[in-house]
């Protein structure tokens, strides 16, 4: 049986995750949850895995959840410390890393270090910290397998095949909710609209990652270290349907690709069970003959920067990625509160990027530096806008 620690228990992939486990009791056991403020949604968690641990964000929540859960005799606890407890239980074997941010990046490579196998699904934390935390894996003697729908493709089609015989992966992208909105309307869109993604059903942050294309920025500065490619290696196509999941084309000119139904249960299960599959019964059987096309495009570097500002950063290199990323957080934060405009959000992004001067990464506390630095400057420059000023 595997024992299971969650990471962001009540988030759209904690949720899908604690919903395969429970189809499955024979194989896993919850031992250890983590959440932010969703009081309630833990609880309900709670009643139904029984686990030994969990975690919210403050004291206050604790408490909370201690009055509404008297007959709970595990261990509660809130913040940081909760979250390292979580990601190194001692009974965990397995740690699904889904917090959402650069928050989840101490307690994944707490457990990295405490020798658990990572499921991961905190892309952030690879962007910020690739270099360190698969320095950090391989001494461990971890493995860092891939949630997100088009990294498990690809570590799908790479299964029994050599990175040497892999001339480049291809990212599929969806597009987001404005492919086909012309670039000049993108000033008026609002923070509803952004949030209507085509296919996938997930939290605000990520949505609006999609949105503008940074999301799959980040899923290549992802990919470059889960795979252990050059940039030039690692192309991204969109792919509206959202069906092939994403590629491998190898040296002979062979693609292999991953396809399915648009459902995270799908790559979560795979990452659970591996290397075994399980059988979601549940879910219905892709059916191409109703789908019956098939898109792809080239993405739009011009209408969607981010995608270029990520790439740029990962040739940079250093701690470059962490202070994109963390630009990004701030300025996706002020768009959801009406505080900037879509534009805004590449705009500002590219002007802490090229403020930032890249330092080796030596240690986390390097990471962490340039992650503060950065959103210090992305606020500093959100206060100096106009209002209703460009970037």
């Amino acid at each position: 049986m595997r024992k299971l620690a969650v990471l962001g228990s009540t988030g759209s992939i904690g949720v899908t995750t604690l919903a395969v486990a429970e189809r499955f009791p024979e194989q896993f056991q919850v031992v250890a949850l983590a959440a932010g403020r969703n009081v309630a949604k833990l609880v309900e968690q709670v009643r139904r895995f029984q686990p030994d641990l969990v975690s919210l964000a403050t004291e206050d929540d604790a408490r909370v959840l201690k009055d509404q859960l008297p007959e709970f005799g595990g261990t509660v606890l809130c913040g940081v410390e909760g979250l390292l407890a979580t990601a190194t239980h001692p009974e965990a074997d397995m740690l699904m890393a889904a917090l959402v941010g650069a928050v989840g990046l101490p307690p994944t490579l707490a457990g990295i270090r405490a020798g658990k196998t990572i499921a991961l699904a905190n892309k952030e934390a690879l962007v910020i910290a690739g270099e360190l935390m698969t320095r950090e894996a391989k001494r461990s003697g971890v493995s860092l397998l891939p949630v997100d729908s088009e990294h498990n493709a690809i570590f799908q089609a790479l299964q029994g095949h050599t990175r040497q015989r892999v001339k480049r992966i291809l990212l599929t992208a969806s597009g987001g909710p404005f492919r086909q909105r012309p670039t000049a309307e993108l000033a008026e869109v609002s923070v509803e609209e952004a949030l209507q993604h085509p296919t996938w059903k997930m939290g605000n942050k990520i949505t609006i990652d999609s949105a503008t294309l940074m999301n799959k920025g980040l899923e290549v500065i992802e990919a470059r270290w889960l795979f252990d490619l050059p940039p030039e290696q690692v192309s991204v196509i969109v792919h509206p349907q959202s069906i092939v999941h994403s590629m491998v084309e190898y040296v002979d000119g062979s693609v292999l690709a991953q396809l399915g139904i648009p459902d995270m249960a799908v790559p979560i299960s795979y990452i659970l069970a591996y290397p075994d599959r399980l059988p979601l019964k549940h879910l219905p059987s892709l059916d191409l003959t109703a789908v019956a096309q098939l898109e792809f495009f080239a993405p739009d570097f011009d209408k969607f920067p981010c995608l270029g500002l990520a790439y740029a950063a990962l040739r940079q290199g250093g701690t470059c990625p962490a202070a994109l990323n963390a630009a990004n957080e701030v300025t996706v934060e002020h768009f959801l509160n009406g505080q900037l405009r879509f534009p805004d959000i590449a705009a500002l992004n590219e002007r802490v990027l090229d403020a930032h001067t890249p330092a080796p990464v030596t240690d986390l506390d390097s990471l962490l530096e340039a992650d503060s630095w950065a959103r210090t400057q992305a606020r500093q420059l959100i206060a100096g806008l106009q209002p209703g000023a460009a970037a």
